[in-house]
């Protein structure tokens, strides 16, 4: 038989054990009851963060918060991120305002610093109209070498691509949707639709409008960009052939008022050539409902930038009064 001391020692050794059992599990069902019950996180866009949705229509155009389909698996588009704008210093390199689907740059040049802001966007159906960007590009490289362009009383943002993942696939018509197969130009959340009718519209390939309004990262980042810089007219390129679109449904007065005066100096067709399009989600009326001067201009075919009637454009985008 055990001594009385020896043989107590072994009883305290095993208690210590079994409540070593118990406790560790304990902990691994608590661990499995919090893995099992907590919320799926769904993968994010580098820019992107989570916000509260809310309805937008026709009637309250100018929230700034955006509708989802019920049941919609989502990665939380954020129109709005933060309280007000990024400064950074104009010079010759860019700010990157967030990213493409596959991650890539998209990238905003400023210009001047004055209190009144303007932009030009380009790229927004990437490589299927990449003479836009190169436009941009050129605007931008007579810019850095001729500050003296921007009036004092000014501040002008340029969007080189707005679609990079497009541009980078092809220089064709199946470079036009970005990397979601989506038309970024039918993904802006005013008078959206998760189709529109064809008939009349650009049809060479399949596309979408997207999951929902503003559901795309590149349309989220300008959203958020235009809306904290608080810019009061812009200009997005197109091509090719149609003219020059105001923004707004019935056009704005101030879109109209850019789109003669930019017309005046360029020769683009202003009214528009008509088609039957159904123009959806679009930059130019969002932008109009957010009380911005927006038109779409476009170049008069797929290869010219056009840069001499579009730097007159340039300058009276700079000039013009709103």
């Amino acid at each position: 038989m055990l001594p009385n001391n020896k043989k107590q020692g072994q009883q305290i050794i095993k208690g210590i054990w079994i409540f070593n059992v118990i406790a560790l599990i304990g902990i691994t069902i608590t661990l499995v009851f919090y893995i099992t019950k907590r919320p799926i996180s769904y993968p994010i866009s580098p820019n992107i963060t989570s916000t509260q949705i809310s309805s937008v229509s026709a009637e309250n155009p100018s929230s700034h918060s955006y509708a989802i389909p019920m049941g919609t698996l989502v990665h939380s588009p954020t129109p709005i991120i933060g309280n007000s704008a990024t400064p950074f210093a104009p010079g010759k390199r860019p700010i990157t305002i967030g990213y493409s689907v596959a991650g890539r740059p998209l990238e905003v040049y400023q210009f001047g610093n004055g209190s009144t802001a303007r932009m030009i966007i380009a790229g927004i159906h990437g490589g299927n109209e990449w003479n836009t960007i190169v436009l941009a590009d050129e605007l931008i490289t007579y810019l850095q070498e001729h500050d003296e362009t921007i009036p004092v009383d000014k501040t002008l943002y340029i969007l080189r691509n707005l679609n990079p993942d497009g541009e980078e696939r092809a220089h064709t018509v199946d470079g036009r949707a970005n990397d979601h197969g989506v038309d970024l130009n039918h993904n802006w959340p005013l008078f959206w639709q998760p189709d529109w009718r064809r008939d009349d519209c650009w049809n060479y390939r399949p596309l979408t409008a997207g999951a929902y309004p503003a559901s795309e990262p590149e349309t989220a980042s300008l959203m958020n960009f235009i809306s904290l810089h608080k810019i009061d007219a812009l200009i997005s390129y197109h091509s090719a052939a149609l003219g020059i679109f105001p923004g707004g449904r019935p056009p704005d007065p101030a879109s109209i008022s850019l789109a003669q005066a930019a017309a005046a100096v360029s020769g683009y067709e202003y009214p528009p050539t008509k088609t039957d399009c159904d123009f959806t989600g679009n930059l130019a009326d969002w932008a109009s409902a957010q009380n911005i001067a927006a038109i779409d201009i476009e170049l008069t075919n797929h290869t010219d930038s056009e840069f001499d009637r579009n730097f007159r454009v340039l300058i009276t985008l700079l000039n013009w009064k709103k």
